[in-house]
């Protein structure tokens, strides 16, 4: 009973915690730029770094996504952390080159936000957690998209920012992941990616209907 009571007290703390998020949809859900400091060619290079290391954790869909990798059952912290870091910088440099057509902005954040449908699914067990390099290399692409255009001196600063807020998220889910499951036990994960899935589709649905 004690067990059972731990259980649902923390699945209680997850919910709550993630319908908080859901709850800034209408505002920042799909914000390009978290700070709003302008046209992001005329950013310096320390509003591009305060930027970059605040575009991640700003974005309801980006961060959920990173906290929800936690539960993903992660056993080999460095088989993960280093590649899932150099494939989502990877999305980022590539809208630099290929960057998003205005059409398809919308189709694309639809897309992010169904990446948090699939991690439930990981969670779950129904869909292998390699899964999450092509999905984190979508979020990368998006997170670059608000830096298309800009000078190699913000681009350097935004860089950096991601590589540090997204480094350090990485480094924390991943070594927390297994103990995470363990300690929340498997009703708890059942429920995060209840709600995990059910944000996800809210989110879309606001992204291509809304």
């Amino acid at each position: 009973m004690k067990v059972a009571f731990l259980n649902y007290k923390n699945s209680l703390v997850i919910v709550v915690t993630l319908f908080v998020f859901s709850l800034f949809l209408p505002d920042t859900a799909f914000a390009h730029h978290p700070f709003k400091m302008g046209v992001s060619a005329d950013l310096s290079f320390w509003q591009a770094l305060i930027s970059g290391i605040g575009h991640p954790l700003l974005g309801p869909d980006h961060l959920i996504f990173m906290l929800g990798i936690a539960f993903a059952g992660i056993k080999k912290t460095k088989n993960w952390v280093i590649p899932l870091l150099t494939i989502g910088l990877t999305g980022t440099a590539l809208v630099q080159l290929l960057p998003l057509p205005d059409v398809l902005t919308i189709w694309a954040e639809g897309l992010v936000s169904l990446s948090l449908v699939i991690e439930g699914f990981i969670i779950l067990n129904r869909v292998n957690p390699k899964w999450l390099f092509p999905m984190f290399a979508l979020h990368g692409y998006l997170l670059g998209n608000t830096i298309v255009g800009a000078e190699p001196t913000p681009l350097i600063g935004y860089f950096s920012g991601l590589l540090v807020s997204q480094a350090t998220l990485l480094i924390l889910v991943t070594v927390m992941s297994q103990k995470s499951i363990n300690w929340l036990g498997g009703n708890s994960r059942l429920i995060t990616s209840g709600v995990l899935i059910g944000i996800g589709s809210a989110f879309s649905w606001v992204a291509l209907v809304g």
